[in-house]
């Protein structure tokens, strides 16, 4: 029996990995390598033990409750009443379609830089190519996807090793020795983002048997593997792009919103690196787009049921998909501050700061844990703060002037 246990806290412990090395990763070195190697290991720690904290209060109500059909928004209209409900219902949105807008951006970015097209339209009319393939393959294509998914994700973790493998060849060590500490607020929302898996825990909690013990291990052993992954690449990442001497440095890729694997292709020009790194960008945005898309196209079934009365299949895949392409149309290069925002905001309200409120409101919890909770709410909510001052203009962390001036036009700048 114990055997047994140990397999399915394995297999759940990769499937919690499996979600979590996803596109957010693509902008690990660029977002977080602002402040350098050590403050960003530093903040991942933290974001890692209060998402760990937030995936475990979310399995306890999942497995206290043994529903097949838990979900969010009830679980916060439970404890919060219908303001819960509505918060938790804004915060998925913003989940979901913040991440469909970053996949479609973030695809295009990689194929337009890495081939060396420059033409705004061109660049435009292969978004618009690359959302038909991934959309219709979501629409239609769903059990094709998932007998495809187990070699997609073979090939995405082989594309990651030998990438990483490459890379670290490339490895100059005195890049490590930057660091700014006023940056470290920009990391936290990418590699908050990092570190989501949160709405697999009804269906692992599911595949457990409601067994506590084999969900909170399981998370536990997934999220450090992740942790590892992430740190590596990070490492990796900032080893090989320069601070800001150039089109593929670190700064210039954040103010243009560029993913990672664009600065790190032009310093490292191997066939074999563009062969696998296009292969792990381009796996690792269709998977999660794949699983997001679905979960969105659940969403919008049943607000249309529930709200409008309707059950129209086209306007489903349309208040799905639509949004998200044209908002990358408007703005092709939007894919680090899609992700921004979905940490900030979208991740942080419903994977955060709702968990740790119903923990401290809710009777019969240790008071240990209920202090434990008030940091953890206070961890999550000063990054809500400061992503909501960033975003509305309240406030800003700007990079040296002398960082744009020092960099002269060149291919890269077609995606601003």
């Amino acid at each position: 029996m114990e055997k047994n246990d140990s397999k399915l806290t394995f297999t759940i412990a990769l499937l919690v990995t499996g979600n979590l090395i996803g596109a957010g990763i693509l902008g690990i070195p660029v977002t977080a390598g602002l402040a350098g190697v050590y403050p960003t290991i530093v903040v991942m720690v933290i974001c890692l033990i209060a998402m760990y904290y937030s995936a475990v209060v979310l399995a306890n109500e999942s497995i206290e409750t043994c529903d097949e059909v838990f979900n969010y928004p009830s679980l916060y209209q439970y404890y919060l009443g219908t303001a819960g409900k509505w918060i938790a219902t804004f915060a998925n949105m913003i989940i979901l379609y913040g991440l469909l807008i970053a996949y479609l951006a973030g695809g295009a970015t990689i194929a337009s830089k890495l081939f060396g097209i420059e033409s705004t339209l061109i660049n435009k009319l292969l978004l618009v190519v690359f959302f038909f393939i991934i959309t219709t393959l979501t629409v239609k294509g769903i059990e094709l996807i998932k007998k495809c998914n187990t070699i997609l994700i073979i090939l995405l973790w082989i594309a990651f090793f030998v990438i990483t493998f490459i890379g670290l060849e490339y490895v100059v060590p005195s890049h490590f020795q930057n660091v700014n500490l006023l940056m470290i607020p920009l990391s936290a929302p990418i590699l908050i983002t990092s570190f989501h898996f949160h709405n697999i825990i009804p269906n692992i909690s599911q595949d457990s048997g409601w067994n506590r013990k084999i969900v909170y291990k399981a998370m536990l052993i997934g999220m450090i593997i992740g942790f590892i992954l992430n740190a590596v690449w990070l490492i990796v990442g900032v080893g090989v792009l320069p601070l800001n001497q150039g089109s593929a440095s670190i700064e210039y890729s954040y103010l243009h919103n560029i993913p990672a694997l664009t600065p790190l292709a032009k310093v490292i020009t191997t066939k074999m690196f563009l062969t696998f790194s296009l292969t792990f960008g381009f796996i690792a945005i269709i998977t999660s787009y794949f699983a997001n898309g679905l979960g969105l196209m659940g969403f919008s079934k049943d607000l249309l049921f529930n709200y409008f009365n309707s059950k129209s299949k086209a306007l489903v895949v349309f208040i799905t998909f639509a949004p998200p392409l044209i908002i990358s149309l408007i703005d092709p290069s939007i894919f680090l501050k899609a992700i921004d925002i979905v940490g900030g905001i979208g991740i942080v309200l419903l994977f955060g700061i709702l968990p740790s409120i119903i923990t401290i409101i809710k009777p019969k919890v240790k008071f240990s844990m209920k202090i434990i909770s008030v940091i953890m709410l206070l961890i999550f909510l000063s990054v809500f703060m400061f992503e909501v001052v960033q975003k509305t203009g309240l406030a800003q962390i700007n990079l040296p002037n002398m960082v744009c001036q020092s960099v002269k036009p060149g291919p890269l700048n077609a995606a601003k």
